[in-house]
C-alpha cells in the first residue's frame, strides 16, 4: 500500500525531549522530538490505564506514562519490561518544515 502521508504540525512545534499532543485523523498522537533530532510518531494513549502518553515525560529513548509510569520505546512501541505491551508508532519525516506521519 502506498504511503499516505498526513500533515501533523510544525517542527518548530516540538521541544526536545518533550511530546506534542495531535489529534488527527481520529486518532490521539504522541509526536516527540529526541535531543538527536528524531521525530517520533506514537498512538497517545497508554494502552495499561488509559493515560495520555503526550503528557507524560521522555527520556532513555522512551515516552513515559505520567499515570503509573509505564515506558514506550519511542521507536518500536513496546514497553521495555513487558514488550508484548505496546502503543502503534507511525513512519514519520519532516518536510518543508513540517511533521508528516503515514497513519495508514
Amino acid at each position: 500500500m502506498p504511503i499516505a502521508w498526513t500533515d501533523l504540525c510544525s517542527v518548530e512545534d516540538l521541544e526536545p525531549e518533550r511530546s506534542l499532543y495531535i489529534e488527527k485523523a481520529n486518532r490521539d498522537l504522541a509526536v516527540v522530538l529526541t535531543k538527536e533530532e528524531t521525530v517520533h510518531v506514537l498512538d497517545n494513549r497508554c494502552p495499561h490505564a488509559g493515560g495520555s502518553l503526550s503528557a507524560g515525560s521522555v527520556r532513555d529513548g522512551c515516552i513515559v506514562c505520567p499515570w503509573h509510569m509505564w515506558a514506550f520505546d519511542l521507536t518500536s512501541g513496546a514497553c521495555p519490561p513487558v514488550p508484548s505491551i505496546r502503543v502503534n508508532t507511525y513512519a514519520c519525516r519532516c518536510r518543508d518544515g513540517r511533521v508528516e506521519a503515514d497513519l495508514g
